[in-house]
């Protein structure tokens, strides 16, 4: 990607130590982290809301947050968990520690709270467009937003975006995609009869009393491909879907855009169907929202000094620079691979050096 130059006119901002692209949660916890080190940091995140795919995805639960025997994803994650939890009727969470259903709204406030309260700078509505790179090091960022363009200066950078924008902006090595995996667009429907709803159980496929199982099988509603559908009770009488897929270039501007569209048509298919296949569960229900952000399960990777592989998934491995633990299964949406799962108790590690991008010396990326 070409470099832009930062000698024209714009604005030179260099008051931070740090700044962090990206606005999820990997994104909070790395500004939140190092602005409770002491160091100046900023966030720039492209929406108006933090969280990402808990939030303006609308992903409506929490995968698993223990290995069966004990909470594994701990420190700021753990945090943000709790949090949320507390502040969400028993009735929607329970007390356990997987599957906990987001009330995504509730979810934005944690996560401002938890990188405010740190010490780090927020800037929203703010969209990296370019950098300036001089050597093995980026010396500027490049922002557009309501003020115009801004060229950020800082010692380190941390690239939270999910596309790896910041990365491939300054010509990191980049892994390729053999397949990838469908994405999908999440969407919550209200006035949902709960007490017919818990009757008949959630629309999980893996639940035989789901109405989805004849609405693929009667192939009525074509833009139902698949019985991907998980939903949650995040409020009174209202569900969350994480339903549907498409598959399409992630890192194809037209493509997404063509795939929001779709996402919207999928979203109300979803509803048509659930009335006609279980009226007494959605008869009077109504669609209140898709997701701002789609709901991208890959996009590119960053080769990093360390590159996880499946074989240090299947050997459980332990690293002794490692920085977290992952217990959560490969879960395989589409395209090519299976799906691995664990044990009780059992995990693995995750290297600091899968963080470090070969090549570049003060950009550092997460999530």
């Amino acid at each position: 990607m070409a470099e832009i130059s930062v000698t024209f006119d714009m604005k030179v901002d260099d008051r931070y130590d740090i700044i962090v692209v990206g606005g999820g949660p990997s994104g909070c916890t790395a500004a939140a982290a190092a602005a409770r080190e002491g160091k100046k940091v900023l966030l720039i995140e492209a929406t108006g809301a933090l969280g990402g795919m808990g939030t303006s995805g609308l992903v409506p639960a929490w995968c698993p947050f223990s290995d069966k025997e004990k909470m594994v994803y701990r420190s700021l994650a753990e945090t943000v968990f709790l949090r949320l939890r507390a502040r969400m009727a028993p009735e929607y969470t329970g007390t356990h520690l997987d599957w906990v259903n987001i009330d995504a709204e509730k979810l934005k406030r944690v996560y401002d709270e938890l990188v405010t309260e740190n010490g780090a700078d927020v800037r929203f509505n703010t969209r990296l467009c370019g950098v300036q790179r001089e050597g093995d090091k980026i010396t500027h960022l490049i922002t557009v937003g309501i003020e115009g363009m801004t060229a950020w200066k800082a010692k380190t950078f941390i690239d939270c975006t999910g596309d790896a924008a910041l990365a491939y902006a300054a010509d990191a090595e980049i892994l390729e995609n053999h397949s990838i995996q469908w994405s999908t667009h999440c969407f919550t429907i209200t006035n949902v009869n709960v007490e017919a709803y818990k009757k008949q159980g959630t629309c999980h496929a893996g639940n035989p009393n789901s109405p989805i199982h004849a609405i693929v099988r009667d192939g009525k509603y074509p833009d139902i491909i698949d019985t991907h559908c998980c939903t949650s009770l995040v409020g009174p009488s209202t569900l969350t879907f994480n339903a549907g897929h498409m598959k399409f270039d992630t890192t194809d501007p037209q493509a997404v855009s063509n795939a929001y569209i779709q996402g919207r048509k999928i979203a109300e298919s979803f509803l048509a169907a659930f009335k006609e296949y279980a009226p007494d569960v959605f008869s009077d229900a109504f669609l209140v929202q898709t997701a701002p952000l789609m709901g991208i399960r890959q996009s590119r990777r960053v080769k990093g000094d360390y590159v996880l592989t499946k074989d240090d998934y299947l050997a459980r491995r332990t690293f002794p620079d490692e920085i977290a633990r992952n217990c959560y299964y490969l879960d395989i949406h589409g395209g090519n691979g299976e799906s691995c799962r664990y044990g009780k108790g059992e995990s693995h590690g995750i290297p600091y050096r899968c963080l470090t991008p070969v090549g570049l010396s003060n950009l550092l990326v997460a999530g």
